[in-house]
């Protein structure tokens, strides 16, 4: 997998992931224009996705309706002598018994985004020096 960030103005940038592009831009009071989500929000915004998502596969695999079910993800950055905390609201269907919540709520933590970031994380990083386009 993979996502390519090209700076379009300011803190504005296009993300390229495939064939599709979305945009990141920081808030105003961080120096932004605030013309679309931060990349905190995304990784928010990717958890909660990722969540509803398996939780729906889940459920349409054995016959469940969960109709709109809604992930609400919460998320506050570490800060010096804080872990990081995710803040996540399940809202499900009141028709669902209390063994069909239980067994959601534990394939929900065990979505890829929620497992990478309950795990242990390495980087790669190198530098490529090229000539950019302005």
């Amino acid at each position: 997998m993979k996502a390519i960030a090209t700076r379009q103005d300011g803190y504005r940038h296009s993300v390229r992931i495939r064939q599709h592009e979305l945009m990141i831009d920081e808030p105003s009071e961080l120096g932004g224009t605030d013309e679309a989500p931060s990349p905190l929000e995304l990784l928010a915004a990717s958890l909660a996705g990722c969540m509803a998502v398996t939780m729906e596969m889940y459920a349409n695999r054995k016959g469940w309706d969960v109709g709109g079910l809604e992930v609400e993800c919460e998320f506050t950055p570490a800060e010096r002598g804080t872990p990081t905390r995710f803040g996540i609201v399940l809202r499900l269907p009141e028709n669902l018994t209390d063994d069909q919540v239980i067994r959601l709520t534990v394939i929900a933590a065990k979505c890829p985004v929620h497992r990478t970031l309950d795990g242990e994380v390495m980087f790669d990083e190198r530098v490529e020096r090229v000539s950019l386009a302005s």
